[in-house]
């Protein structure tokens, strides 16, 4: 089985180091020769990979050489695979995107609604100037990108390299959502085969089977319905935040029973709920900061100080294994199924062809193979089309610099519907945002 060379790019995220104990997890299936962090922030990168370094010496010494670096040739030269994991204007920004349409009773969260649209449009221009960048170097490495918000992105990086057919936009959510189905049932996440449609953080499962193909759907929304259901992926877990939001899927699922919904629906089916419960000078990212980035980054010293991991508990999340697991069937041609982002193409046959959904796919080396979900009922179909549509609006808007395409963005997200609304929110995104977002001005 060849080894392979892996870049991280946004090596100075508080993922990184789950990421590494990911790595390890699934060594037997993605064996690795090399691995490169590259970040254009040097010291926060510097405590995940001199903690890493420690980590992969006592865990993972098969891997021939380490190296974390802000050159961009030495990082993008020769690797097989590239993970991306960029924030474009840090958790600082973050904050502004949740506080702006908060002071508007408007959903305030870093993927869906007005604070999701200004993510995207922030981390657009730089996920182009990363792939362009990465194919003057590597022109046929994979690259696997968990840039939030995947949609927006996803549909940007579409059209911008339409025949790059190694381009995977792929998201952990539904993936930390099954590993909560598995504890339910008592089984492992990787023993159940999702049937699953939607666009990215909007989506529903049909079904769950299990690999004898018995179908575990009902039995699933039964114990729902009845006892709840929690977060128990271990990044996850111990978040109050997340376990309140898992909580909301019993809701979800008495208010609509037909499937299994994508936690993130509860913002655009609750709204006003979900603002309620918000706190403008507390808000997410500020909790981030002061929780799992002061954790990570004080874990890192720890390590480092010590020289050593044994005194520190360190776990593999489902995020990272995922991704870990979606990069060795892809290396390795197993053709197992995963949910990744993709041009619809008659997948979903009564959504247009060039929306980017999120479906489940058989990924071998010649990329996914995606099976037929066919015709949708109509009120998902409704759903997705709203929203799909402002997911277009913002990708046209970043091209053009079109302010008036970004209000209308914002009257079709369920988070706004109000134009009146939609016009301040977007003239105090475009505020904060200057630096960023110069075609706007």
């Amino acid at each position: 089985m060849k080894q392979q060379n892996l870049t991280v790019i946004g090596g100075g995220s508080t993922y990184t180091l789950g990421m590494m104990s990911s790595l390890i997890a699934e060594k037997d299936a993605f064996p690795l020769k090399r691995v490169v962090f590259y970040d254009i922030d040097a010291d926060r990168q510097a405590l995940n990979a001199q903690a890493t370094a420690i980590l992969f010496k006592e865990q993972y010494p098969e891997i021939e050489e380490f190296i974390y670096t802000t050159n961009k040739e030495v990082a993008f030269s020769n690797s097989d695979f590239f993970f991306v994991q960029i924030r474009t204007g840090g958790l600082l920004m973050r904050e502004k995107d949740e506080q702006i349409p908060l002071a508007y009773n408007c959903v305030g969260q870093e993927t869906c609604g007005a604070g999701g649209m200004a993510y995207g449009l922030r981390s657009i221009g730089d996920m182009i100037t990363l792939v362009n960048e990465i194919r003057s170097y590597s022109k046929n490495a994979w690259i696997l990108n968990y840039t939030n918000p995947a949609a927006i992105v996803a549909e940007a990086l579409n059209r911008e390299f339409p025949d790059d057919k190694r381009i995977l936009n792929i998201c952990d959510m539904p993936a930390a959502i099954m590993v909560s189905y598995a504890q339910l049932l008592g089984c492992e996440i990787w023993d159940l085969v999702p049937e699953y449609f939607g666009l990215n953080h909007y989506g529903w499962f049909t079904s769950i089977r299990n690999k004898n193909g018995d179908d575990l759907t009902d039995k699933i929304k039964n114990i729902i319905m009845n006892k709840g259901i929690t977060a128990v992926d271990p990044e996850i877990a111990d978040d109050p935040s997340w376990q309140a939001t898992f909580q909301n899927m019993k809701v979800m699922l008495q208010d609509n029973p037909e499937f299994l919904p994508n936690t993130y629906l509860q913002y655009y089916l609750y709204p006003e709920k979900m603002v309620a419960k918000e706190d403008i000078s507390n808000t997410r990212s500020r909790q981030v900061m002061n929780g799992r980035e002061k954790r990570v980054f004080e874990l890192c010293q720890r390590i480092i100080s010590a020289g050593s991991t044994k005194n520190e508990q360190m776990h593999a999340d489902i995020h990272g294994r995922y991704m870990v697991r979606v990069a060795a069937s892809l290396a390795y041609n197993t053709g197992d199924t995963y949910l990744v982002i993709v041009p619809n193409n008659g997948i979903i046959s009564n959504l247009q062809d060039d929306a980017m959904v999120e479906v489940p796919a058989s990924l071998t080396n010649n990329g996914p193979h995606c099976f037929a979900v066919g015709k949708i009922p109509t009120f998902q179909k409704a759903m997705i089309e709203t929203q799909l549509g402002y997911e277009k609006l913002v990708v046209d808007a970043w091209f053009e610099g079109s302010k008036q395409k970004l209000v209308n963005a914002l009257t079709l997200n369920r988070t706004v519907i109000n134009v009146p609304k939609a016009k301040k929110i977007v003239d105090d995104i475009l505020k904060e945002n200057q630096m960023y977002l110069p075609q706007f001005s």
